[in-house]
């Protein structure tokens, strides 16, 4: 019985391999298929991937609460909303919000039960010195929070304690790059480095975390391995607090001069130079309250700031998951336009199977009339397609594979390949050419032999 059916194969084979033109353009659908659903998998899988690291980098039910600012004014949008604004100042007429500040974070942390973590965050640009180094990058005061509100790790030394952020220790915990620039050979714990005028001695180093420009802006995200981060009272009490009210403040300046070097806020700007702290990060226990909970935000900071809207709250999961949904949808259209590719295939080999059982009528009554049953015609047949569907697969991973590499390299959009994605349209290809193959194969096998004898 096995040496039929390995003969009905060979019989099958050589068919396929003595028509070779028309076996390729067969398969062509098959291959190109394949290729597109492989390739279009894989964009979907890295948009996957993408996003998850967004989330892991932005933090787990975060909400994040900036000054507002007013720049931009004169858009479209803005400039049909100014009659509205105008109003809305006039009665604001006298009165005065103190802006951001480190009471508005220990409020929401007292007050709001549904809140796990908070922490204020004041940030400043300066220039960062060691021996003949000089490097300019941002410095943040934070607390210890900060580095578990977004999923940073300590690699070397230790996190601020309690005394060093009491009492504004001059101390520091650097990133990556920090270390790379300014201790490349050694070990930087203990070590000292030059903020403007400020000595910070260096107790910790951040793991390194890859983040991705465009995130950064999207997101507000800070280049943790680009920066300095100090306890916030040592800069609130080291650098500027910007509540205190000083000579320099009221004649228009809004920077501290520390010598030769300027320390002066990230978040430039009159409107904004009355805000104590830069941002506020909070962390709410669970995603299904970040909603209630971002609503009482607002509604708290409202009274706080004697009811001026002078602040803005931001969900960066809640964007995320928006911006998830709108690439699943992508996703699925794509896939949906990568099957019908295998649908079309299918329907190909279908109709030139069908023309081939039309061309070889008188070669399948010999065959009936030497003893072939109709079994045998069948699998020969189906043996053809399956082989023509089998082949454009394997063809297709090979091409659905260079597709996902030259799309991420000559586009930068990361393309993972998925086992399953091969597995899956592997299987469909298969099934295709049995499936669309049935139908020709049944045709020649009911074909009566002696008309087929007589078919010129």
């Amino acid at each position: 019985m096995f040496e039929r059916y390995q003969y009905i194969f060979n019989i099958a084979l050589e068919a396929v391999f003595l028509n070779r033109f028309r076996s390729m353009l067969t398969a062509l659908g098959i291959i190109f298929g394949v290729a597109a659903v492989i390739s279009m998998m894989a964009i979907g899988n890295g948009a996957q991937k993408e996003i998850l690291d967004q989330m892991k980098l932005v933090g787990v039910n975060n909400i994040i609460i900036t000054p507002k600012t007013d720049k931009g004014k004169g858009s479209s949008s803005q400039s049909s909303q100014s009659s509205s604004q105008n109003t809305s100042a006039d009665k604001d007429k006298g009165k005065f919000s103190p802006g951001l500040s480190l009471k508005d974070a220990e409020g929401i942390s007292e007050m709001i039960p549904t809140v796990q973590r908070v922490s204020p965050v004041v940030i400043y640009d300066a220039d960062v010195i060691r021996e003949s180094v000089r490097y300019t990058t941002k410095i943040s005061g934070v607390t210890p929070d900060f580095f578990e509100l977004f999923n940073i790790d300590i690699q070397q030394g230790v996190m601020f304690n309690t005394e060093q952020l009491r009492e504004g220790k001059a101390v520091c915990i650097i990133g990556s790059t920090i270390q790379s620039k300014f201790f490349p050979n050694g070990n930087p714990i203990g070590q000292d480095i030059k903020c403007g005028r400020l000595w910070l001695k260096v107790i910790g180093v951040l793991r390194k975390k890859e983040v991705n420009q465009s995130t950064m802006e999207n997101l507000g995200i800070s280049d943790y391995n680009n920066s300095v981060f100090a306890p916030i009272q040592t800069l609130m009490r080291r650098v500027k607090d910007r509540t205190m009210v000083t000579s320099a403040s009221l004649h228009g300046s809004s920077m501290e001069d520390f010598g030769d070097v300027v320390f002066f806020s990230s978040r430039e700007g009159d409107e904004l130079a009355k805000n104590q702290i830069d941002k506020i990060v909070v962390q709410v226990k669970e995603s299904r309250l970040i909603n209630p909970t971002t609503d009482l935000l607002k509604r708290m900071l409202l009274r706080r700031h004697q009811k001026i809207d002078d602040f803005e709250i931001k969900v960066p999961e809640l964007l995320l998951k928006q911006e998830q949904r709108t690439k699943d949808i992508f996703n699925i259209v794509l896939g949906a336009i990568a099957s019908i590719s295998l649908l079309v295939g299918g329907i190909g080999i279908m109709n030139i199977m069908l023309a081939s059982v039309m061309e070889r009528i008188k070669e399948i009554g010999i065959r009936r009339a030497i003893g072939a049953t109709k079994l045998d015609i069948v699998l020969q047949f189906l043996s053809e397609a399956t082989l023509l569907s089998i082949t454009g697969g394997l063809i297709g991973i090979v091409l659905g594979i260079i597709i996902s590499k030259l799309i991420m390299q000559f586009t930068g959009i990361l393309t993972i390949i998925s086992p399953w994605s091969i597995v899956i349209s592997f299987g469909v290809s298969a099934s295709v050419g049995i499936l669309f193959g049935y139908m020709p194969a049944k045709k020649a096998s009911t074909a009566d032999p002696v008309e087929s004898l007589r078919h010129e």
